[in-house]
């Protein structure tokens, strides 16, 4: 049998459909691409946690993670996203980890660029798992040139008006080995922000007085389907993905920053880059605990 002969108006259908299917990939490739891995969001939260100091009431946390210098940005990009930050008037910064993607001889040309930025109670920084893998050493001494107090499974006090309050940051789950009986004596009373690169590692500290933890690694799944969700995750930010959690049967939060740049692929889709903002408020019920 031979094939039946298409119209005009069928041929120019099925031609039509053919190129505008190839015109929404080709645009949405170029979405993913060239504008949403650049489009920075700006998220902005208050959180009450339990014993926090009135000394600490509304103090502002600025929070970014996964830089991935050398696949997402170059040192010459930085000061346009270091800018912004700057520009949120942080009380404390912190930063949490991959640093780099894998390579970390650009590094020094970062310093002078993260040395600009400032915070009056600190920054707080911790690696990831692309920091370990790649010189571990470089990353940490190029924060610390930087200004930042590179916490590895250790903590810090920072204190106002006779009041405390405790920074702890542990290693990374993937590459490192998280210590937080070292990092943190569990001191009753103290309010306590965790800084760990995998958000999963929330499961843990949960068994441990720690009022918030804030992670990055998850990257939000960088591609995100809208009522799918995210597609894959890395190891250990498979349970906290993005944004902020109650962990079951304790008092501890986690809220997870997708992060600046990219990693396997340098595309986002509905999943832009973040940096957080977190006001502390003092919760009433522990103030005087």
């Amino acid at each position: 049998m031979s094939e039946p002969v298409l119209t005009r108006r069928q041929f120019l259908k099925r031609s039509f459909s053919k190129w505008l299917g190839l015109g929404l990939i080709s645009i949405t490739g170029f979405y993913s691409y060239a504008i949403e891995t650049k489009w920075i969001e700006i998220e902005k939260l208050s959180l009450t946690i339990p014993h926090l100091p009135d000394a600490f009431q509304n103090l502002r946390i600025v929070h970014f993670s996964d830089l991935h210098i050398g696949l997402s940005y170059d040192p010459e990009d930085l000061p346009t996203v270091l800018d912004q930050i700057q520009a949120l008037n942080p009380d404390l910064l912190c930063f949490t980890g991959d640093l780099v993607t894998d390579d970390t001889s650009m590094l020094p040309a970062t310093v002078p660029f993260f040395k600009k930025l400032q915070a009056p109670f600190g920054k707080f920084a911790v690696l990831g798992n692309h920091d370990y893998r790649h010189s571990a050493e470089n990353v940490k001494k190029c924060l610390q040139q930087s200004g930042f107090h590179v916490l590895l499974n250790s903590h810090q006090m920072i204190e106002k008006d006779g009041s405390r309050l405790a920074i702890v940051g542990v290693d990374d789950q993937v590459e490192g080995v998280p210590d937080l009986e070292k990092a943190w004596h569990q001191q009753q009373n103290v309010a306590t922000i965790l800084l760990s690169h995998c958000p999963d590692f929330a499961d843990i500290a949960a068994k441990y007085p720690i009022a918030l933890q804030l992670s990055g690694h998850s990257h939000g799944g960088q591609v995100r389907l809208p009522l799918i969700g995210h597609i894959v995750t890395p190891p250990f930010a498979k349970k906290y993905v993005q944004g902020l959690y109650s962990v079951p049967q304790s008092s501890l939060q986690v809220y997870v920053n997708r992060g600046l740049g990219t990693t396997l692929l340098p595309i986002r889709f509905h999943c832009r880059p973040q940096i957080s903002v977190i006001e502390l408020t003092v919760d009433k019920h522990f103030a005087n605990q």
